[in-house]
């Protein structure tokens, strides 16, 4: 037994922590958990605990079901939202096959495989995510709580206290706040997470998403990180600001370099670029993603924030890469924003492709592009393509038929995950193509 874990028995004892919730995601992103005593935690630690992975979307066959959670130790939380007296802590689980070999379709698998990659090139990955939700009176409709805009101090009182609750809970469990502000739409709210390693911010994504909904059942409300509940307003995006580091240098900084990009970030920019349509039906993987990826905007919404457009720029945010302000004498700063992704995807899985992507730029020495200094929307689709201009899926159905020939996606996800992925996001995209929408009904039953 390794010290971490000794640390987690240690502490479960002396906190007085009655069952420990263990922790894993399937193949979509959605977290499962199973509970366990306190007197199990050693053996969990030793030889893991027993599920039917067949019960799990996306995880196995029927003939080959048998499965074991294994906690890790360096994840060992209390969650603050449940009583201090006989408390709950958790941890995130590898999942393993029973022979003890990490299974290839855990998504956590996925990112850890691909992140001994970058290790073997020498690089460790970071990433700081902006995290964009609603907040409505409940789940069964889109009713905002305040008419607020971007950074707007509103009177309401409840959503105040919910940002202070909320990182209040989430620095109780070790996910560190970097600020918090409200958001252009109405009753949209941002919380930014100070960047850690991929895997740590992976889990810190999926405990975040958590955290918000619980401090919001607790509010009377209810927190949504759907990427575009409503028509005539902006939707939630999940930036991502990324960078690899070589030790403690940021590799990705080089004083010289054009917005002191270096030959690696350059070529990581590149390899983003040139895969981010073969990726995106993982990076935004349900139909409604679509709705917040358009060029199109109803009612009073100008163009202009949704990077649908495969363009890099510095000031330019129509771009789906955007370089930010260099701080001077502050080199570990420069980093790349990618754009694209929403906040209800999954958070290993785009992590693990976005850095796939990247390094395969950087072994291929792929040249980026000049950059897009002029707002992309306000170009003609002819002039786009006269420049070289793509754009990025326009629905799910595309993006799957991208994904589906890509080479990077397969040997990122391995065969069994691909093959489910596409299989599971196929019947969702079929069954919407043969819905009969409200819009439908409106626009064509009193004229056909």
């Amino acid at each position: 037994m390794d010290k971490q874990q000794e640390y987690v028995l240690r502490t479960v004892e002396e906190r007085d922590v009655r069952f420990i919730r263990l922790w894993f995601t399937d193949v979509l992103g959605f977290l499962k958990s199973v509970a366990i005593t306190a007197s199990e935690l050693e053996n969990a630690f030793a030889e893991g605990i027993g599920f039917d992975g067949s019960s799990i979307d996306g995880f196995a066959r029927i003939q080959e079901a048998d499965m074991l959670v294994v906690p890790d130790a360096s994840t060992f939380q209390i969650l603050p939202w449940r009583p201090e007296s006989q408390g709950v802590g958790r941890m995130f689980c590898d999942i393993l096959t029973p022979d003890g070999q990490p299974f290839a379709a855990d998504p956590r698998f996925v990112l850890k495989r691909t992140l001994e990659r970058a290790a073997e090139m020498g690089f460790t990955f970071y990433v700081h995510p902006e995290m964009e939700f609603f907040l409505f009176k409940d789940s069964k409709g889109t009713e905002p709580l305040d008419d607020g805009s971007y950074f707007d101090m509103t009177p309401l009182d409840v959503q105040q206290d919910f940002r202070r609750q909320a990182i209040d809970m989430l620095e109780r469990m070790g996910i560190s706040v970097e600020f918090s502000h409200h958001e252009v739409a109405p009753s949209q709210h941002e919380i930014d997470l100070r960047f850690a390693d991929a895997l740590t911010m992976a889990d810190n994504i999926m405990t975040f998403r958590l955290v918000v909904k619980e401090t919001a059942l607790q509010r009377g409300v209810y927190a949504s990180f759907m990427p575009k509940p409503m028509e005539d307003q902006y939707g939630s995006a999940m930036h991502l600001h990324l960078s690899l580091f070589e030790g403690d240098t940021n590799a990705f900084h080089d004083p010289s370099g054009p917005y002191h990009l270096s030959p690696i970030a350059r070529s990581f920019t590149a390899g983003l670029l040139r895969h981010a349509r073969e990726f995106t039906a993982v990076t935004n993987q349900w139909i409604n993603s679509y709705k917040r990826l358009t060029s199109r905007m109803h009612g009073p919404l100008p163009s202009g924030e949704a990077p649908v457009n495969v363009t890099w720029g510095h000031s330019n945010r129509s771009a789906l890469i955007r370089v930010p302000m260099y701080k001077p004498r502050k080199g570990t700063s420069t980093r790349i924003e990618f754009r694209s992704p929403d906040p209800a995807c999954n958070p290993y899985l785009t992590l693990a492709l976005i850095l796939a992507a990247g390094l395969k730029g950087i072994e291929e020495g792929y040249e980026l592009p000049e950059e897009s200094e002029d707002n992309v929307y306000e170009l003609t689709d002819a002039e786009r393509a006269a420049v070289g201009i793509d754009k990025l899926p326009g629905s799910l159905g595309e993006a799957l038929k991208l994904m589906e020939t890509s080479e990077l996606v397969a040997d990122t996800l391995g065969e069994h995950l691909f093959s489910y992925f596409l299989a599971n996001k196929r019947r969702e995209w079929d069954e919407y193509s043969a819905h009969v929408t409200a819009f439908e009904i409106a626009r064509y039953l009193p004229q056909l």
